[in-house]
């Protein structure tokens, strides 16, 4: 164990949910804060610390819910303030943490500070967002929505003239330029701190600040405005974490943990496809080269790792030979890539393998990080590709294999997307009661491999460094904390594999699977010879007491 006490995040799982598809508690086939409530229970047995809760803001939901009409209430389809404190209360009960999403960068159209905006141009409100007569400013953005929106700039008909997104059109900029934009934020984050939540996920920060002859991405007046929302929260209130949803190269990332004066934790996303790339390839390659692309990151921060969400699995940062084999690979129908990416799950991505899905996460876990479980992954779901825009995963959890999959005692037709009822992935097969008691189940393995995660901090903490980097089918990493060592080694190939080892410096050391408890021959001056079945793994922990 370390010998400092670390902040909770430091060692943490996070859990992410769509309230509307988790469980519906009134029978209006879309899921609630109540529902939510009356699943704690389960969230905390699979033995995660914190619920990551996307939007629950009143919301056209044109971007299921990242399109924000009021930041001070919750929509009506998922309850009342009420059961937003009643749901924060009960997860704290059970030793559950909450953060929730906090977006920042844009509101929705329908927002009244925008219809305010649009409709008066000497209202104060005007200058919540960012105007223009003409459309050619900031011209060396990107548009981040390729497949969806031609521009950055919208002409407003009211207005008389355009208004800037990086998203959809419905979704226009704040203009943090403006002082009382960045005060009405920091009044949203104490309305919701104020009700017990422990911190939020800030959605899209790369963005919030826009300059001619720049991308309007990772600038440094975006990264003052951060700085002083942390120093808000530090100044205000205790033990609250701000996570990064910046979608960037780690090395664009690391400006935003600051001195660790920024954001505690933030995204690592290229990590994530590489995982990716390694188990169809079966070659470690990708791994140790993101790594190596990987900056330290300050004491008491922490990247947030993670195999799915609830966007596409995107493929902004692969290059674009990379990107078209990852579509022929994971993607062959086209109806299944969506951007820059691939709009599917994480079990129908590894062939329902568990053997693949169980090495995916074992490999994750294996990385420095706090990782993320995205609802349903735990049991295997699947997913709809028909579904519009990025609903294909979205779709309601399989809680049993009764009516609409225990989620909803709507009539089917109500529900605010159709269960999976086909094939392997369909709620029969894949449910939440059909596992629980399965000592075989993806559920009951994934439970293990979390709990056993969580119990060595060095997982998520300690130094790295690979090891037997001429070895390609098989990744070993050497990870150190304090004076402990351990030694993940993972076969990403379907064949068995054969590893020697030079693990000669702990020579006379015990070795034990932490996974299985069972003992391994101990180390002498001879390689360590290792035998692998296919896409399996192993943490041994090296120890020298007798």
């Amino acid at each position: 164990m370390a010998t400092k006490k670390q902040p909770w995040y430091m060692n943490a799982f996070f859990y992410q949910v769509h309230v509307r598809a988790y469980c519906d508690s009134n029978a209006d086939g879309i899921g609630d804060l109540l529902g939510l409530v009356s699943k704690l229970d389960y969230i905390k047995a699979l033995g995660v610390d914190c619920v990551w809760i996307m939007p629950i803001y009143p919301s056209p939901l044109n971007d299921d819910g990242y399109d924000i009409a009021d930041y001070y209430d919750v929509h009506p389809d998922y309850g009342v303030i009420e059961d937003f404190q009643h749901l924060v209360q009960a997860a704290h009960e059970r030793g559950l943490k909450v953060i929730a999403d906090l977006v920042l960068n844009h509101t929705s159209d329908q927002h009244p500070w925008f219809q305010a905006a649009r409709s008066d141009p000497n209202s104060k409100y005007h200058d919540y967002y960012v105007w223009s007569d003409t459309n050619d400013k900031y011209s060396d953005a990107r548009i981040i929505f390729l497949d969806t929106e031609e521009s950055n700039w919208t002409y407003d008909e009211e207005a008389g003239q355009y208004y800037w997104h990086r998203f959809y059109s419905s979704q226009p900029d704040l203009n943090y330029d403006n002082p009382e934009v960045r005060e009405e934020m920091l009044n949203v984050m104490k309305f919701w701190l104020d009700l017990g939540i422990d911190g939020f996920r800030a959605d899209a920060v790369p963005y919030l600040i826009e300059r001619e002859g720049t991308n309007c991405e990772n600038l440094p007046e975006t990264h003052e405005i951060l700085k002083s929302i942390r120093a808000y929260l530090d100044a205000n209130y205790q033990d609250k974490i701000l996570l990064a949803e910046a979608n960037q190269w780690p090395k664009d990332v690391r400006p935003y943990f600051g001195d660790g004066d920024e954001f505690h934790m933030g995204f690592h996303f290229p990590v994530m496809p590489r995982i990716y790339m390694a188990i169809k390839q079966g070659d470690a390659t990708p791994i140790r080269w993101i790594m190596a692309q990987t900056p330290d990151i300050p004491e008491g921060t922490q990247w947030c790792t993670f195999l799915r969400n609830h966007d596409e699995l995107t493929l902004e940062m692969v290059t674009e030979e990379e990107r078209q084999w990852m579509w022929e690979q994971y993607a062959p129908v086209p109806r299944m890539r969506q951007n820059l990416g691939i709009r599917r799950r994480l079990a129908p991505l590894l062939d329902n393998d568990p053997r693949k899905i169980l090495l995916a996460n074992a490999l994750l876990y294996s990385l420095p990080g706090a990782p993320i479980i995205y609802y349903g992954d735990e049991i295997g779901m699947g997913d709809n590709i028909w579904l519009p825009d990025r609903n294909g995963v979205r779709t309601p959890m399989q809680w049993n294999a009764g009516l609409n999959a225990g989620f909803s005692e709507a009539p089917p037709e109500m529900l605010y997307e159709p269960i999976i009822t086909e094939g392997k992935f369909s709620y029969k097969i894949v449910n939440v009661a059909a596992e629980e008691n399965d000592p075989e189940s993806l559920l009951t393995k994934m439970k293990h491999l979390i709990r056993v995660r969580h119990e060595n901090p060095i997982l998520a903490m300690g130094a790295y460094e690979f090891l037997a980097p001429e070895v390609n089918a098989v990744l070993a990493i050497h990870r150190s904390l304090d004076s402990e060592d351990l030694v993940c080694i993972l076969n990403l190939t379907e064949q068995p594999q054969k590893l020697d080892l030079d693990l000669s410096r702990w020579n006379g050391a015990k070795v034990i699977d932490l996974l299985t408890e069972d003992p391994f021959p101990g180390i002498t001056g001879e390689p360590y010879a290792i035998a692998l079945k296919p896409w399996t793994f192993h943490w041994l922990k090296l120890s020298s007491e007798a």
